[in-house]
Parts: C-alpha cells; sequence; structure tokens
C-alpha cells in the first residue's frame, strides 16, 4: 500500500496536471482569438474589454502561461518519478531502473493527452469563451511573473548564436499560418488567398536588396540632358520615373517624373529645348538595401513616394525599388496580356538563336564558342554583358556585336518594361559597326 505522504503527492501531481491543462488551454485560446470579434464584444461584455488589454501585449502573457505550464508539467513528472520509485522499490520489489522507465512512459502518455491534445483542441474549439476567462488572471499573473519570463527569455537568448527574438519564439506566426492552411483545406479560403497571406507574413524577413532592380539595370539619365531627351527616354523606356544622376551612377541627385515634364511642356512649348532635367527633377528617397520590406512599405506610404533609391553599406547606388516590387511580393509577378514565356534558348535556323536576357553569359559563351568568362567580365548575364558593351542599360533595340555576332534587344515586356529576349545573329567578319543604343 502507498503511504499517505505518497496519496497526497499523487493528489498533488494530478492538480498540477489539470492546472498545467487550463494554462496550455488558455495559452492556445489567447493565440487563436480574433481582436475583431472581441472589439465587437467589447461593446456589450466588461471582461472583452479586459481581453482587448491582454491582447495589445499578447506575447507577454502567452510567455507567462507556457512558463507556468511548463513549471507545472515538470514538477508533477518528478513527482510521480518519485512517488513510483518510492512504492515500487519499497513494496513490490521493483529496481529503480524499471520504476523510472514506468514513471517516464506514464507522464509521455499524459502529457501528450492530457497537456498536449485534450487542452490544446478546447483552446481552439471554445477560443473566445476559455480567453474571456482567462483574462484577469493572465493580466494577474503577468504582473507577478512577467519580469522572471522576460529574464529567462533574455538569458535564453544570450545562449542563442545569432540574434534572439525580444519577446521569445514561443508568440510565432506559425500557429496563425497553420490556421490559413486549415482554413484552405476547409475551402474556406482560395489557395490562391493562402499563398497571398502567407506572402504578407514573409514580407519581414524580405530585405530590400531581394525586391529590388539592381544598378545595372536601372534606366537613368544626366542632369544637364534637355527635358525632351529625358521625355524621349521615357517614351522609349516605358518609365515615368527616371533617376537623375550627377557625376556617376553612384550620385543619385534627383528623379524626374514624365507627368512633370509632359506639364511643362505643355505649358511653355520652348521648354523641351531650352531647360534641363534637373530644372524638374524632385528630391530622391534613400534607403538602405538591407532594410525590411515591410518596414519600407510602411516608410513609402507615410512618404507619400513610389519609387526610393537603395543603397549598400559603402554609400554607393545599388538599386531601386518601387511600391510595385512590394506588391509583386504578396500577389507575384505583375505582368501584361503581352507577357509570354519563352525559352533560354531558341535555334532561328541559320546559325541565329533567339536567347533569354537572363541566360548565363557561360552559357552564351558555349553557344557561340567564344572565349568570354562572366567572372572576368563582372557580368553573369547576357543582358549584364550587353549593358557592359554599351556601358548603360540596354534598351529594346539597342545592339552590339560580340563574336562574330550581333546582339540585339527585343521585346521589352510587364510592368518594368524589360528586355526579356536577345536576337543572336551571325555577322560578316569584316563588317564591324559601333555599338547602339536606339
Amino acid at each position: 500500500m502507498m503511504s499517505s505522504a505518497d496519496v497526497w503527492l499523487l493528489m498533488l501531481s494530478i492538480a498540477l496536471v489539470l492546472l498545467a491543462g487550463l494554462l496550455v488551454s488558455a495559452e492556445t485560446a489567447l493565440g487563436r482569438v480574433s481582436r475583431g470579434r472581441i472589439e465587437e464584444l467589447s461593446r456589450e461584455q466588461p471582461r472583452a474589454v479586459r481581453l482587448l488589454k491582454v491582447l495589445d501585449d499578447r506575447p507577454r502573457y502567452v510567455n507567462v502561461l507556457l512558463f507556468l505550464s511548463t513549471v507545472a508539467t515538470v514538477t508533477a513528472t518528478v513527482l510521480v518519478a518519485f512517488i513510483l520509485v518510492d512504492w515500487l522499490t519499497g513494496v513490490l520489489g521493483w529496481s529503480v531502473g524499471g520504476s523510472i522507465a514506468l514513471a517516464v512512459v506514464i507522464m509521455v502518455v499524459v502529457s501528450y493527452v492530457a497537456l498536449g491534445v485534450a487542452p490544446r483542441t478546447l483552446g481552439r474549439q471554445r477560443a473566445e469563451r476559455i480567453a474571456l476567462g482567462a483574462a484577469r488572471p493572465a493580466q494577474f499573473l503577468a504582473a507577478l511573473l512577467g519580469p522572471l519570463t522576460t529574464l529567462l527569455i533574455v538569458i535564453g537568448n544570450a545562449l542563442t548564436p545569432g540574434k534572439g527574438y525580444r519577446d521569445g519564439p514561443f508568440a510565432t506566426q506559425a500557429e496563425l499560418r497553420e490556421l490559413v492552411d486549415m482554413a484552405e483545406a476547409d475551402d474556406l479560403i482560395e489557395d490562391e488567398e493562402r499563398q497571398m497571406i502567407h506572402s504578407v507574413f514573409e514580407l519581414g524577413d524580405t530585405f530590400v536588396k531581394e525586391v529590388m532592380v539592381p544598378r545595372t539595370e536601372m534606366v537613368f539619365i544626366e542632369r544637364s540632358k534637355s527635358i525632351r531627351q529625358a521625355m524621349s527616354l521615357g517614351l522609349r523606356s516605358g518609365f515615368s520615373r527616371i533617376p537623375v544622376i550627377g557625376e556617376s551612377a553612384d550620385d543619385i541627385v534627383g528623379i524626374v517624373y514624365l507627368k512633370d515634364m509632359v506639364r511643362r511642356t505643355f505649358e511653355h512649348r520652348d521648354a523641351e529645348h531650352a531647360e534641363r532635367v534637373e530644372s524638374l527633377m524632385r528630391a530622391p528617397y534613400f534607403v538602405p538595401d538591407s532594410k525590411p520590406v515591410d518596414a519600407l512599405l510602411r516608410e513609402m506610404q507615410a512618404a507619400k513616394v513610389h519609387l526610393a533609391i537603395a543603397v549598400d553599406e559603402y554609400g554607393g547606388t545599388a538599386g531601386l525599388v518601387t511600391i510595385e516590387d512590394v506588391l509583386e511580393e504578396i500577389v507575384g509577378e505583375i505582368a501584361d496580356e503581352y507577357d509570354t514565356a519563352a525559352p533560354d534558348i531558341a535555334d532561328l535556323g541559320g546559325g541565329s538563336y533567339r536567347l533569354s536576357s537572363r541566360l548565363h553569359v557561360d552559357d552564351f559563351a558555349e553557344l557561340i564558342g567564344s572565349p568570354i568568362d562572366g567572372e572576368q567580365e563582372g557580368v553573369d548575364t547576357v543582358l549584364g554583358l550587353m549593358a557592359r558593351r554599351l556601358g548603360r542599360v540596354p534598351l529594346v533595340g539597342a545592339s552590339i556585336d560580340e563574336s562574330g555576332f550581333r546582339l540585339t534587344a527585343e521585346q521589352g515586356i510587364g510592368r518594368r518594361n524589360r528586355v526579356s529576349t536577345i536576337l543572336v545573329e551571325p555577322i560578316a567578319p569584316d563588317r564591324v559597326p559601333e555599338p547602339r543604343n536606339d
């Protein structure tokens, strides 16, 4: 028979398991409950007002509940192990190892069922009711134990390689992502909507350098050019906002807007020849290329700008980014009705080819039997090679001669009007015209 002390300890361990289950259920409910629904209830129920305060700082309360459930679970496990070792070895003659093994099996089953499946299921099924009931206890426990959990998170972050999370790793988007997947599985939302929501979650982990138009693909104009030249460049490139440079591409001095130039020439007919680009350019908006995209979107909305210049760690121009670039991270590539998918290499016969502008320059060199080396040239693509030879971004119709072949930029596509294909044609050995970028 068990001693009275073992019985009391067993009852205490059962109470701790039940307490841990309640804490897990409350933690799950706080993570799942809809803030919009609670805001509606706050007009009728005072408890909902208290819950709104909890939801304003949800990570703090989730961390405290998780800490207490861990304490209760570990304590119950230790007590059960102590009871079984004391009883089985003293009364039934079991070995200590066998007693501990039985305690492990029992607590694994209890933890999985009573602390994993059951309370989390209840927390999901009755999230609103449980969250309303847990709001007051959660506030009390957070006021009592909040500093302790914050200290433990700081210690955990210090022991973890890399940058930790200020609010701890427990209050993450994992459950929200799971809810989105479940909603799609239950046909509550479409697969495209699910992917879009996941893309929104990923914005915080995406940086400007990953979505920007790189410097090698930027179209720009010198500040000393005439308004007519700038308008011509805008019409040919398809861009309504063009960066203006001073001495070099690292010296971005402004942004000229096509609508400003059109308005100016409409009001003063002679302005297109008499005035320079710098007279109409607007101040550029600079951002580091390491800035998270979600923060950039908020900044651009607040500043009411659609285009920003990305700079690298050395202060040089890394590229440019627009609000449309950020939106593409959410909704996917924004293309027009003329966009068509094309193979990387299409043999046209007679030694001519149509290539994707993104084809690696080494593959191009192998195709035409040229000694071009992408690493030595400092470029990766055929379009990059053309840009290096021309000294600027190729527009549609631009051409160069390379290793006995004429390369012509073709078919600007999509929102950015990028060159998508390059026509490669053999030329006579004695014909060596100058590169052009019409």
